[in-house]
């Protein structure tokens, strides 16, 4: 009896993988939505629109790009949670994805378990930046500099809980330092009061502030990666301008909803590492200050749990956790 038991379980593995590779090899005969959690325009969204082209030419079929922006990516997520694991639904998110399990007591949906990581595709660095009327010109300047003035030294952020606020709140643990957060509705208006002086010291989008470096408006302290950007390689890191071990770059990918077939979830890894690679797709995403950045889904699965702990703790430490 055990042995038929055997026999019986390799029968039954054996007519799923077949299934899967079926599943794949007819894959895909209608066109698959990649939904976009975040408003159009931003850099997600662009990102975004850029796979979308290219996996509509791997593929055939059209892959349609749908922003369905709302509570820092909550609402896309969870349309894309509940959708059928077929791979016509896909979701395109970015690191909030790692911080809102930390920041919601009652996310409608499981980040680890309810989807299935296909690839990374970009990162974007922030760039450290102060007013110019700041008396610092580097990272260590800086440290020194809040150092001996805790507390009288505001910050600007894009919204609570966001990445470029966790990020200066990692500088702020890392650094021993005291700054005051202004929290601003999105990271346009924050720029704003940045440029105009009325906050003093900002983790900012790559892609709007390098022109204003450039132009004087701002000063480039360092950048967040935990390497120098291809794009910005004269401005050092936080990392290695005064703060060891520091890191907080966004990034951006492909996943699907769980049980997606593995023989779906490696052909779409493929084609997508594939056209990611390409000199025309690194030079498009050059022009709004990102870099390519492909992986494995097992790559993408670790990448994710190990942003879970960190910003977990910075969240727990922070006393974020919302309802």
């Amino acid at each position: 009896m055990r042995f038929s038991s055997s026999i019986a379980g390799l029968a039954a593995g054996f007519m799923l993988a077949l299934a899967s590779i079926g599943a794949a090899q007819e894959y895909p005969s209608k066109p698959v939505r990649l939904i976009i959690p975040y408003p159009p325009g931003g850099g997600a969204d662009i990102i975004a629109r850029i796979i979308a082209q290219k996996l509509s030419a791997a593929l055939g079929p059209q892959v349609i790009a749908d922003n369905r922006g709302g509570a820092n990516g909550i609402i896309g997520t969870e349309i894309a949670a509940r959708a059928p694991a077929d791979g016509y639904t896909l979701l395109f998110p970015s690191s909030p994805h790692t911080v809102n399990i930390s920041m919601v007591a009652n996310l409608p949906y499981d980040t680890v378990r309810d989807f299935t990581p296909i690839s990374l595709v970009a990162t974007t660095p922030y760039t450290l930046v102060v007013h110019p009327s700041m008396p610092v010109k580097s990272v260590k300047e800086l440290i020194a500099f809040a150092k001996a003035r805790p507390g009288n030294i505001d910050y600007a952020s894009g919204g609570s809980g966001g990445s470029p606020h966790l990020a200066m709140e990692l500088f702020k643990s890392m650094t021993g330092t005291d700054f005051v957060h202004v929290a601003y509705k999105g990271v346009g208006p924050a720029l704003v009061d940045v440029l105009a002086g009325q906050v003093q010291v900002f983790f900012a989008n790559a892609a709007p502030a390098l022109p204003n470096i450039k132009a004087g408006r701002l000063r480039a302290l360092g950048t967040s990666g935990a390497k120098r950007s291809a794009v910005s390689p004269e401005i050092p890191t936080v990392a290695e301008a005064g703060v060891p071990g520091f890191e907080a770059s966004a990034w951006f990918g492909v996943i699907a909803p769980a049980k997606t077939p593995p023989a779906i979830v490696s052909r779409l890894n493929s084609e997508i590492v594939k056209f990611m690679r390409a000199p025309d797709t690194a030079e498009r995403l050059h022009g709004i200050s990102a870099e390519v950045l492909t992986s494995t889904p097992q790559e993408y699965a670790r990448v994710i749990e190990a942003d879970i702990d960190r910003w977990g703790q910075l969240v727990r430490k922070l006393g974020l956790r919302g309802n």
